[in-house]
């Protein structure tokens, strides 16, 4: 089942972003580079729209959409202003089981409904090629895929 964050699920939510990045192995400071980006807050779940992936009461996974009112630039990356998708995160556990393709599915739907026909994506090097085998899948026209090797850094 796919339903709505709940605020007091911010911690939840935090583990399972430190628990899904820990899949792919990344260097032991790319974790204190992303720290911020990682930790899910409760006025980050208030002020965005944070959906979670639940199975059998028990949360697994979450995706994230914020919008952006103005382009911003990160770490010499212009992220235009509108709709990002900013955080797609699976228990380690869990990947591989198609619980990616429900979510974008999901995705897929909430955007319709909202009448979103153009969502930004940033993906890192691992996660770039599901990004992008699910974005064909769903139909959205993805304004911007941006590869990110490294973490961001913000300042």
């Amino acid at each position: 089942m796919i339903r709505q964050a709940e605020i007091q699920e911010a911690e939840i939510l935090t583990e399972i972003s430190f628990n899904s990045k820990g899949y792919w192995n990344y260097p032991k400071e790319f974790y204190e580079i992303w720290s911020k980006e990682l930790i899910i807050s409760s006025d980050y779940i208030q002020n965005n729209d944070v959906l979670v992936f639940e199975n059998a009461g028990k949360i697994i996974g979450y995706y994230s959409i914020v919008e952006l009112k103005d382009d911003i630039e990160i770490s010499g990356i212009i992220i235009s202003k509108g709709f990002w998708l900013e955080h797609v995160f699976i228990e380690s556990h869990s990947i591989g089981q198609g619980i990616g393709t429900k979510m974008f599915d999901h995705l897929r739907e909430r955007c319709s409904s909202h009448g979103l026909c153009e969502l930004g994506i940033l993906a890192d090097s691992n996660s770039e090629d599901s990004m992008r085998k699910l974005a064909v899948n769903i139909n959205l026209n993805i304004h911007q895929l941006s590869r990110i090797v490294q973490p961001l850094i913000f300042n």
